[in-house]
């Protein structure tokens, strides 16, 4: 970008009374477009398309393993049908490839994807050298960030449905589909479970919204986008670390991955909502104060480069 580009931009974000200029509010289609060009750059980038190649490929492993342990007959995984143990299921119905998948990844694959790509929001522009270019439009940076944190939001979704087609179709290739069985032992149709399904995929998305704040925060921090990457995804760990130790069991309940299983009590009858509850509600109360901690760092930070 040139010089004049700048300027150029600055000027057409104001308009002259008199010998006052008057900043110009930008117009909803603009913040609209702030947005969708957001949304393009970061599912265009090669980082995020290896992402998502990963992702999908999950529950392809997973399929295929299930497939080679069950050719002769035997069964596979642990009873309970929780958690990782829907995969005891999966030969029954290719339906629990899509829970057993999610499962798989929650824990991991997806938060550590959605570090990346939030981690990278801010630090990566400034060390790119475009976070000022952008703010010289009449975005603003309460506006700029909030696209930012609506595009890794995004992400969360895409990245879930990414999982979730993958093990259907990889279900419904290797395995009967049909009425299921569910946690509490009740039938339900196949329309009904993939209604379910539907909305696990869902909540799975909403429960990476404390993740996505926290790595936006931690990329305001700094201008490096290697170190925010870094540095989410070292908490991702060291969270999910302390959420296994049973002395730390009074603290645990706050932290932002302790009720990400929950999802599992979707497929009871009835549904049990208790966690449920409580996992959205954690994740909301992540979002509100590291989204904070991100506008107030963002507001004020000197932005040179």
């Amino acid at each position: 970008m040139s010089q004049v580009e700048p300027a150029a931009a600055a000027a057409d974000s104001a308009s002259t009374v008199g010998e006052v200029e008057v900043p110009r509010r930008p117009s909803p289609l603009w913040t609209f477009g702030l947005l969708r060009s957001e949304l393009v750059i970061t599912l265009r980038r090669w980082r995020t398309l290896a992402l998502l190649g990963v992702l999908a490929a999950v529950p392809v492993l997973v399929g295929i393993a299930v497939k080679i342990e069950t050719g002769d007959g035997g069964s596979v995984g642990r009873g309970g049908g929780e958690g990782p143990a829907f995969i005891s299921q999966v030969t029954n119905n290719g339906l629990f490839l899509v829970f057993t998948a999610l499962a798989a990844t929650l824990p991991f694959f997806l938060p550590m994807a959605i570090g990346v790509v939030a981690g990278d929001a801010i630090a990566g522009e400034a060390n790119a050298g475009t976070l000022r270019y952008l703010l010289v439009a009449p975005a603003g940076r309460t506006r700029l960030l909030l696209a930012k944190y609506a595009t890794t939001m995004a992400f969360c979704l895409v990245a879930t449905l990414v999982v979730a087609a993958s093990a259907m179709a990889v279900g419904a290739l290797l395995f009967p589909l049909g009425d299921l069985t569910t946690i509490s032992g009740t039938r339900i149709t196949f329309a009904e479970g993939l209604g379910r399904a539907a909305l696990i995929a869902l909540v799975v998305a909403a429960s990476l919204v404390g993740v996505a704040a926290l790595g936006l925060f931690v990329s305001t921090l700094t201008s490096s986008g290697i170190a925010a990457m870094a540095t989410t995804v070292g908490l991702l760990i060291t969270v999910q670390i302390l959420d296994q130790i049973p002395q730390l069991h009074a603290i645990q309940p706050y932290f932002f991955s302790h009720y990400w299983l929950s999802f599992a009590d979707l497929m009871r009858e009835p549904v049990y909502w208790d966690d449920l509850v409580k996992n959205l509600g954690l994740q909301a109360l992540y979002a509100a104060v590291f989204g904070s901690a991100a506008w107030a760092r963002f507001t004020t930070k000197d932005i040179s480069t």
